[in-house]
């Protein structure tokens, strides 16, 4: 259903790219899905293909209050180490690639409609909408890299993300783990002050 949706992204393995993404995009070179298995101590996001073969994981250690996380590809072998940064006025992550780059995101506040997260270290732009559960990520010259659409009500936590810049797949994957752990962070913060305001 979502496959045919203007305003909401999220689509399973096997349907057709969303008909807003190709409309405005063309057809992605490739599409990833993950699903966060739950009931655990820790985090733990498997991504894999449209035939649904696992492509990467990643994994974030119990108890962290850094809540370092590992993504590897399917061998095993580290492509990303990501870390939360303590006491950050603006929510932010550092991300390492295993091949040497480094980069951090960081939201930006005060937008009331839409969340908007620089990748800084590498120019790039990751614009949401809050209400569609939608997210596009755009290099420093405002060209397509990818699109995330994260599934609403689902106890997985799924996203499918459209990659338009296969060349760089696994940093794409990295900042989509990146952004989980945020909206993750953001769900515990709203969490905690409605329980706050409630007493």
């Amino acid at each position: 259903m979502s496959t045919f949706s203007k305003h909401h992204r999220f689509r399973e393995a096997g349907q057709p790219a969303n008909i807003n993404n190709v409309e405005r995009f063309g057809q992605p070179s490739r599409s990833l899905f993950t699903s966060t298995k739950v009931f655990s101590l820790y985090h733990h996001i498997d991504i894999s293909d449209e035939r649904g073969t696992l492509v990467y994981s990643a994994t974030t250690k119990p108890l962290s209050l850094y809540d370092k996380t590992t993504v590897e590809d399917a061998a095993g072998n580290p492509i990303a180490f990501i870390s939360r940064k303590l006491f950050s006025f603006h929510a932010r992550h550092l991300v390492t690639m295993a091949d040497g780059p480094q980069f951090e995101l960081s939201r930006e506040l005060f937008h009331l409609f839409r969340d908007v997260t620089n990748v800084e270290g590498l120019g790039w732009q990751l614009r949401g909408n809050i209400a569609g559960l939608n997210f596009e990520l755009y290099d420093q010259a405002g060209g397509i890299i990818a699109v995330i659409g994260q599934k609403a009500f689902s106890i997985h936590d799924k996203y499918c993300i459209d990659i338009y810049r296969p060349e760089f797949e696994r940093t794409v994957v990295a900042i989509l783990i990146t952004l989980q752990h945020m909206m993750w962070d953001r769900s515990a913060g709203s969490s905690s002050s409605g329980g706050s305001s409630g007493d």
